[in-house]
């Protein structure tokens, strides 16, 4: 058990979400401790739905907590429905209720507590707005130095010409919640961002998904179902075949950093202003009250998360289904 890597999943699903999370799933070497609901691709009802949903699905042991409804300044965003459809899920038929129940206990007291329990030990993966762990920070701030690492996929730095995907300057999860972008990138925790710079050089074509609904059994078929519509979208917006790897990238930089190059440099967010929600990389620091150096993604193995997806979602000959 040792050797388990603990996981916190925050997340908003979410057609990318939904696929990272089965990602996480069929990982051996991840100790899932809980999966934390945030609003963005929908409404808080509409993500913690999803959500649990998706965890009596895998049939995961982690609970599921809810957490923040609207970013932290009360701003509540209207959800993408033409990127991940009405229900976030690609509009694929839901039960009418989830065979599960939420955890009684909020997402970010669910962090503060695993954290302090487990002092270093527990990685943050954050794929959505970074409402809860701000949240968490605010209310606790020494969980700082407890957490091994957060890894959040988020934000756009300027590298093979990707800027932002809601504005010309922001990506989707930082727009959300600048200000808890900023909170979390100035925390003295060790974060590594996977933005738009690296998920944009990664395309899931028609054919490996093809190949992904032949090869994965029940979770291969789910994929191909719910990525209907997230597929459409980007039809639209230019991608010819398939869409971009945005959160299973951030899962793969967490399983294997190495089919990533990075740089390292202070991370700010303009949190307010026509370039709202921007991420920077800010001059070194200069002094012990400068805001840390962080990990920001530019590089990546495309072929090999690729690869690592599909290698761990294959299912065995001898097993009927996901």
């Amino acid at each position: 058990m040792g050797t388990l890597k603990k996981v916190i999943f925050d997340t908003d699903p979410g057609v990318d979400d939904a696929m990272a999370l089965m990602l996480l799933a069929r990982c051996a070497e991840v100790e899932l401790l809980g999966v934390c609901t945030v609003f963005g691709n929908g409404h808080i009802d509409t993500t913690t739905r999803n959500a649990l949903f998706l965890a009596e699905r895998l049939g995961l042991a982690a609970g599921v907590y809810r957490g923040a409804g609207a970013a932290l300044d009360g701003t509540v965003h209207a959800p993408p429905v033409h990127v991940h459809g009405r229900n976030a899920l690609g509009d694929i038929e839901l039960p009418p209720q989830p065979g599960r129940d939420v955890a009684p206990q909020g997402a970010h007291e669910f962090i503060v507590d695993t954290l302090r329990r487990h002092p270093g030990e527990v990685s943050l993966l954050a794929v959505g707005p970074l409402t809860n762990l701000a949240l968490a920070l605010r209310s606790a701030p020494d969980i700082a130095e407890l957490a091994r690492e957060v890894v959040v996929m988020g934000g756009a730095f300027g590298h093979h010409g990707h800027s932002g995907n809601v504005s010309p300057f922001a990506e989707a999860n930082i727009y959300c919640d600048p200000v808890a972008a900023d909170e979390v990138f100035a925390a003295r925790w060790p974060v590594t961002i996977v933005g738009l710079d690296v998920t944009h050089q990664t395309v899931m074509s028609t054919p490996y998904l093809r190949a992904l609904a032949r090869e994965s059994g029940e979770l291969g078929a789910l994929i191909w179902e719910i990525s209907r519509v997230y597929q459409a979208f980007y039809r639209g917006t230019g991608v010819t075949d398939g869409f971009y790897v945005h959160d299973a990238s951030a899962v793969a930089c967490l399983l294997a950093p190495a089919l990533f190059g990075t740089v390292r440099s202070p991370v700010a967010v303009d949190t307010q202003g026509e370039t709202v929600g921007r991420t920077r990389l800010e001059p070194a620091p200069g002094a012990a009250s400068a805001r840390p150096v962080q990990t920001v993604c530019v590089e990546v193995d495309s072929a090999g998360v690729l690869e690592l997806y599909r290698e761990r979602l294959r299912v065995p000959a001898s097993d009927s289904g996901g």
